[in-house]
């Protein structure tokens, strides 16, 4: 569902939200998508589509992905928020994590949103300590937010197959998707590694900071078919590169909850 479909998905479930979005701020909203009027309008009038269409009750494994899916986007949400306020992101580069911060607080009011909660209802708390450094060096803050990027992306995609009873729902955790895969590939861009995840994140000799979200990713065989060896010149790592894996709910919500104070 692109912008212009959710307007129209507005206008047919909700037509007084027609008052509350002006065809001016319509166009401001198309023109500057990231911007703070589509990240303040956006979760709200989606909210309504989903309360108008799904009613009081969205179907229950649909709920549960997305409370699932709020959990890390708290805490990718809290972790840019307090990396931006810490001052240790260099002046050329703090553009680049304001916005991702944005964009992960436009992913949690969204979610809230759809589930029909207010503002943080059920934010918890987090805690940093295994990395005691994260918010003072700028380099181990970059190692941490990859890993949290590479995780988001492996997570969602492994949910989608759940959300196949509310097609509109899967299309947004789809575009969610494919900003965190941008997220995790810029972060990568500026630590100098591919921006695509490299056998079990052992990328130029550097350890991850959760090697457990690497579980998996050395993975060759895709739709029943076995590559290695099937393709000249391309060993076991480079294969693997070529298909994204996604990571099972239990192994996730283990990774996430060790940053739960």
């Amino acid at each position: 569902m692109n912008l212009f479909e959710l307007f129209a998905k507005i206008d047919e479930l909700d037509p007084e939200s027609g008052e509350r979005l002006s065809f001016y701020n319509r166009r401001h909203i198309l023109k500057n998508g990231a911007k703070a009027t589509a990240l303040a309008a956006l979760p709200t009038l989606f909210a309504s589509v989903v309360n108008k269409a799904y009613g009081a009750d969205l179907p229950t494994q649909t709920r549960g992905v997305l409370e699932y899916a709020l959990t890390l986007e708290y805490l990718e949400a809290d972790y840019y928020m307090k990396g931006v306020q810490s001052g240790i992101i260099p002046q050329n580069q703090r553009e680049v994590f304001e916005t991702i911060s944005k964009h992960e607080t436009a992913h949690v009011r969204l979610l809230e949103g759809a589930l029909g909660l207010s503002a943080d209802a059920k934010k918890p708390k987090f805690t940093y300590a295994a990395y005691p450094d994260v918010f003072t060096n700028y380099q181990t803050f970059l190692v941490v937010s990859q890993s949290f990027e590479d995780l988001g992306v492996r997570a969602y995609k492994n949910e989608a197959k759940n959300l196949m009873e509310s097609p509109d729902l899967l299309q947004v955790a789809l575009q969610i998707h494919a900003v965190e895969a941008r997220h995790a590939a810029v972060v990568r861009s500026i630590r100098g590694q591919k921006g695509w995840i490299v056998g079990n994140g052992m990328e130029n000799g550097m350890a991850p900071a959760v090697p457990a979200i690497y579980e998996g990713e050395l993975n060759t065989e895709q739709g029943g078919v076995e590559l290695v060896g099937k393709i000249a010149g391309q060993d076991k790592n480079t294969l693997s590169e070529g298909f994204d894996e996604p990571l099972g709910k239990d192994q996730v919500l283990s990774i996430a909850k060790s940053f739960l104070a």
